[in-house]
């Protein structure tokens, strides 16, 4: 048996004078919005990849499921690979008009950065 201290993770919370508290840790997913009422956020970007240009999508409001679908229509759509990283989505390559042209025909409001 290892004498490692176990380490919870409060969020930040330290300590809470209030003697009815009770710690919630779990996050709730938000419901995804419809495409009409989402503003997205499309940027290039070649920070931290070794020289190599990424199109990122940020602002998506909705469940993990819905963001990792709309990612492989997205890479389906540009013909190349991508992730989700950090909430954001990242397409490989400058893509950026592809994208923003794609995205608007699904009916979502763009924005490039």
């Amino acid at each position: 048996m290892s004498n490692k201290k176990i380490k919870r993770d409060f969020g930040g919370m330290i300590y809470s004078t209030d003697s009815s508290f009770e710690f919630d840790n779990e996050q709730q997913e938000a419901e995804t919005l419809p495409p009409q009422q989402q503003k997205l956020m499309i940027r290039l970007e070649t920070k931290q990849r070794g020289g190599k240009k990424a199109t990122l999508i940020a602002g998506f409001i909705g469940k993990a499921d819905d963001k990792e679908t709309l990612s492989k229509k997205i890479k389906n759509h540009c013909g190349t690979g991508g992730s989700i990283s950090e909430g954001e989505i990242l397409i490989q390559g400058d893509q950026v008009q592809k994208v923003k042209a794609y995205l608007q025909s699904l009916g979502y409001k763009t924005n490039n950065i």
